[in-house]
């Protein structure tokens, strides 16, 4: 039985990278042995362990064959006979697949190493097409390393595309390689790789072409939601609701999305009763962090909107007693709200 941590522990280690969590293989060993050490079983699909004191992730050596379409479709096999190298050759890209032993020695059969100082995306054998979602994250290390992606890895995942093995993608999983790759620190590369290989064009062809915007939210460390706004800035309502359909967008990414392109329209407005609309629209006096957020999606995707007098707009208007209106019209609330709003926003405009 022999032990080895593998995939992006060692790839990142190898940059220079912080190391966040380990993943380790086990050669040789059945799932009594791993039990008999104390290790918990927690794999469904294939054996998988954890430690008993690090409660890191121990998976046995195992083969996968294709043996239908999507990211079921395979077939396990996982035994003490299976060797590192054959386990680590069922692995995506090169720099995933190297291992390191306990005496802190490399494997690496496929030369992920080389390819790691040469700044290369190489997939490790033709096994890349049965998994889809490998396009995917292939773009998101793109996005991570600026990498290139060696033109036959390029040329794979092109045909995927074309031969419509990309078409059995589940929409969670989408969703969870695209959000993660628009958090990296070039987000646009991720869309640039997606549009080349004619994927985009499949899962979300509303989405433009230009993305100087997303990188700007990308430097500005903005959160998820708001990256997500500015990618789908200027898209008609419709769109983004059969984008975050398609995607299975979460709420609060689709929320604020969805709220942007409404208020889109009255953003550059500087009279009170398009300002009062825009607030309401934007529900920016009961939730203020939200509004806050896009207008930020607002200044990422159009930087020459100014927003100081919104905000001031926004303080005057919040500053009215509700409460005392309520007490005082108590008929008709609305309207008199509103009419106070409207008459101290016009009051700092």
């Amino acid at each position: 039985m022999k032990v080895f941590v593998v995939g992006g522990a060692v790839r990142d280690e190898l940059l220079g990278l912080p190391v966040a969590d380990r993943d380790w293989v086990v050669v040789g060993a059945t799932p009594e042995d791993m039990a008999r050490q104390g290790f918990r079983p927690v794999g469904k699909d294939f054996p998988v362990f954890l430690h008993p004191q690090t409660h890191e992730e121990y998976a046995l050596a195992r083969t996968e064959r294709k043996s239908g379409r999507g990211y079921k479709g395979f077939t396990v096999y996982s035994a003490p006979d299976v060797t590192l190298e054959q386990d680590l050759a069922r692995r995506d890209l090169t720099i995933n697949a190297i291992a390191k032993d306990e005496a802190g020695r490399l494997v690496d059969p496929y030369g992920g190493e080389r390819d790691l100082r040469e700044g290369v995306l190489r997939h490790v054998s033709e096994a890349f097409e049965e998994d889809p979602v490998r396009i995917l994250r292939v773009a998101r290390f793109v996005a991570r390393f600026g990498f290139r992606i060696a033109e036959e890895t390029q040329a794979l995942m092109r045909r995927m595309v074309d031969s419509g093995e990309a078409d059995h993608l589940v929409a969670e999983r989408v969703w969870q390689e695209f959000s993660r790759g628009l958090m990296e620190k070039h987000p646009a590369r991720m869309l640039q790789v997606l549009e080349r290989c004619g994927l985009s064009a499949r899962v979300m062809p509303e989405l433009k072409s230009e993305h100087a915007a997303l990188e700007r939210a990308a430097l500005a460390l903005a959160p998820s939601a708001v990256r997500f706004a500015v990618l789908a800035w200027g898209l008609p309502e419709a769109a983004i609701e059969a984008l975050c359909e398609r995607l299975k967008v979460p709420n609060e990414e689709r929320e604020l999305a969805l709220t942007a392109c409404r208020c889109r329209p009255l953003l550059e407005s500087t009279a009170p009763e398009p300002l009062l609309e825009l607030f309401k629209r934007g529900d920016a006096i009961r939730r203020r962090e939200r509004f806050e957020q896009l207008l930020q999606s607002a200044r990422l995707a159009q930087p020459e909107l100014k927003f100081d007098l919104v905000r001031k707009a926004l303080d005057a208007a919040a500053s009215v007693d509700a409460g005392a209106i309520a007490k005082q019209f108590p008929q008709d609330i609305s309207a008199h709200l509103d009419e106070a709003r409207r008459q101290v926003i016009a009051g700092v405009l």
